[in-house]
C-alpha cells in the first residue's frame, strides 16, 4: 500500500524546461570589445602552444551571465562554448596589455551591460524584432555558400544584429544594391547572411586575406573544411 501524499504530484514537463533553460541562455545585450582583450584557445594537436583571437564583443545572457564572443565557424559564439579539440577549445580571457589570464568577463563590462540591458528594457514579443545592431571592428569576412553546385563567395562582415530571439547575424552587403558611400546602418544593401544563404563560415582578416591571395596552403584547408 502507497503512502499517502499531502499534496497531489505535479506532472514536470521535460520539453518546457528545456525551453526555459534555453530562454536563461538567450542573448539580451551586447557590448563592443574596443579595448584589444582577446580570447585565448588550444587545439589537441599542439597541446603546448596558446593560440589568440581578439574578442568582436561581449554579451549579456538573460540569467545575468556575460560572455566574450567571437566570430567563429558559422556563428557569433560564447568563448566558452568552443570544446572542440580540433577547432578549438577555450582556456581564457587574455588582456594583451598586461598578459593577464582571467576567466570571467571583465568588471567594467558586467556594469555597462547591466546598466544598458536595465535601460532598453523591451517588452516581450513573439515577432521577431531587432534589439540591437554593432559594426564589425576586426575585418571578419563570411565565405558565403548557396548549394554544391554553387561557387562560393567571400564577403565582408559589414556588423552584426541581435533578435529578440537571441539570435545574432551577420550583416553582408549586396554590392548591386548600393547607392552611396560608405555604407551605413539603415541601408538598403545590407542583408542578414543567413536570409540569402545555406551557408556562411566567418573567417579572420588575416586568413581571408590568404584566401584572396589563393594561398595554396590555406585553400587546401578550405577545402577540407567545406567538403565536410
Amino acid at each position: 500500500m502507497g503512502i499517502p501524499m499531502s499534496r497531489p504530484a505535479q506532472v514536470i514537463d521535460l520539453d518546457t524546461m528545456r525551453k526555459r533553460q534555453r530562454a536563461k541562455k538567450r542573448l539580451v545585450r551586447l557590448s563592443p570589445e574596443l579595448d584589444g582583450l582577446e580570447m585565448l584557445y588550444q587545439l589537441a594537436s599542439d597541446p603546448d602552444t596558446f593560440y589568440s583571437m581578439p574578442l568582436l564583443a561581449w554579451g549579456m545572457r538573460e540569467d545575468g551571465e556575460v560572455v566574450g564572443l567571437v566570430p567563429w565557424m558559422e556563428a557569433l559564439t560564447p568563448c566558452h562554448q568552443l570544446d572542440d579539440p580540433q577547432c578549438g577549445n577555450f582556456v581564457g580571457y587574455r588582456d594583451p596589455e598586461t598578459d593577464e589570464v582571467f576567466q570571467s568577463a571583465p568588471d567594467h563590462k558586467v556594469y555597462e551591460l547591466e546598466h544598458a540591458a536595465a535601460y532598453f528594457d523591451y517588452e516581450e514579443t513573439f515577432e521577431s524584432t531587432l534589439i540591437q545592431q554593432l559594426p564589425d571592428t576586426l575585418g571578419t569576412h563570411a565565405l558565403c555558400m548557396d548549394g554544391e553546385d554553387e561557387p562560393w563567395q567571400l564577403k565582408q562582415v559589414f556588423g552584426w544584429r541581435l533578435y529578440n530571439s537571441g539570435e545574432i547575424e551577420a550583416l553582408l552587403v549586396d554590392e548591386h544594391l548600393i547607392e552611396s558611400t560608405p555604407v551605413v546602418a539603415g541601408d538598403a544593401c545590407l542583408y542578414a547572411g543567413h536570409s540569402r544563404h545555406q551557408v556562411v563560415y566567418f573567417f579572420q582578416r588575416v586568413i581571408a586575406n590568404r584566401i584572396k591571395q589563393e594561398d595554396p596552403a590555406t585553400l587546401e584547408a578550405l577545402a577540407l573544411m567545406v567538403s565536410h
